[in-house]
């Protein structure tokens, strides 16, 4: 007997970075790509990098509060009367007059009604909505929830889905959101705790109570709580945020980074400072640390790194260096890092 053939699935999955990859390549080839994924995980900002990315403006359309006539324009009665046209408005009158690269982002589509996704077929398709037609150089993509991540989503049309030239399906990452809460200034104990606990970057929402749970999203909000929110009422505050085990989680780690040594101890006397043994405090030194570096510092950055990697812990050297140059690229110019090339630092930064 033959054994059972494993199942399929049913849409191809992509990270962020590989959705950004696949996004500049179709968008200067005007292939609309249609992107699925549950709440929260960064469709919408992925879309805006890519666009930035290629030169293109951004429209953003959210066709759950359009009607139908928002695709095909408000008819309007010729001057003798006896015929009448669809004048464009809104969103597309902005496209159908525009003059630039333009990225045409249809967000939430899955939750527009039957009536305005039918709308939308001709200007997928055909480019063009009776007698106005789109330019050549706008370029459609859109972004959904999928149906059991409870955001109202019934469904889309199997012709609207056919219009485009792919569909894939995102899944979050801790890598991706660790390279974009380092460019974008996450407090590294946030980033820390992340990385140790990468299972709680994105929690599927089962109920439909009115309360949060993580995802980047969230966790993105959280972050700018951190610096304001008083100390009595953080497990308060961020359960709001990302739900009650995940900020207990975070709380707990916090408890723990906050023990730690300062930066500046572990600074210095490089070669003789502690190195944690506990994972979840080896997390919580290389983020400070990489979030402390500079260009003044940085040769005892490294002497502490070094430590690390020769007890064994290659991983989080590796961390450390690669958070430190993401935040401050210029570190790669400072002597102590191009000394600290032909040795084992140089070897894990180059993935050896």
């Amino acid at each position: 007997m033959n054994a059972p053939a494993s199942p399929v699935a049913t849409r191809p999955t992509v990270n962020p970075a590989q959705l950004i990859e696949l996004l500049t390549a179709y968008i200067p080839a005007r292939l609309p790509v249609l992107i699925t994924g549950p709440a929260g995980i960064g469709k919408s900002d992925i879309v805006d990098r890519a666009a930035y990315a290629k030169g293109h403006d951004l429209l953003i359309s959210h066709p759950v509060v359009e009607d139908p006539t928002g695709s095909k324009g408000l008819p309007f009665p010729s001057a003798d009367g006896k015929t009448a046209a669809h004048l464009p408005f809104g969103d597309l009158e902005r496209a159908v007059n525009s003059t630039r690269p333009l990225v045409w982002f249809l967000d939430d589509l899955g939750q527009a009604s039957p009536a305005v996704q039918a709308a939308k077929m001709q200007l997928l398709l055909a480019r063009r909505v009776g007698s106005h037609e789109l330019p050549p150089h706008v370029t459609f993509v859109a972004a959904t929830n999928r149906r059991s991540d409870n955001a109202g989503v019934s469904g889309i049309l199997d012709p609207v889905i056919s219009r485009f030239a792919t569909v894939v399906e995102l899944q979050p990452t801790v890598n991706d959101w660790t390279a974009w809460a380092i460019l974008n200034n996450v407090p590294a104990e946030l980033i820390a705790f992340l990385r140790f606990r990468p299972d709680l970057l994105f929690v599927q929402k089962r109920s439909r109570d009115i309360e949060n749970s993580p995802s980047p999203r969230t966790w993105g909000f959280l972050a700018k709580t951190m610096p304001v929110v008083p100390k009595g009422l953080e497990l308060l505050s961020y359960s709001g945020t990302v739900g009650v085990e995940a900020a207990t989680e975070l709380m707990s780690f916090l408890g723990i980074y906050r023990q730690l040594p300062s930066p500046d101890s572990i600074l210095l006397n490089p070669d003789t400072a502690q190195i944690p043994e506990n994972t979840s405090a080896l997390y919580a030194v290389t983020a400070a640390l990489a979030a402390y570096s500079n260009e003044g510092n940085f040769d005892r950055v490294l002497t502490y790194t070094d430590r690390i990697i020769s007890g064994g812990s290659r991983e989080f050297g590796a961390l450390l260096v690669r958070d430190a140059l993401r935040r401050t690229p210029t570190l790669a110019n400072t002597d102590a890092f191009v000394r600290a090339q032909g040795g084992e630092i140089g070897k894990i930064i180059q993935g050896t």
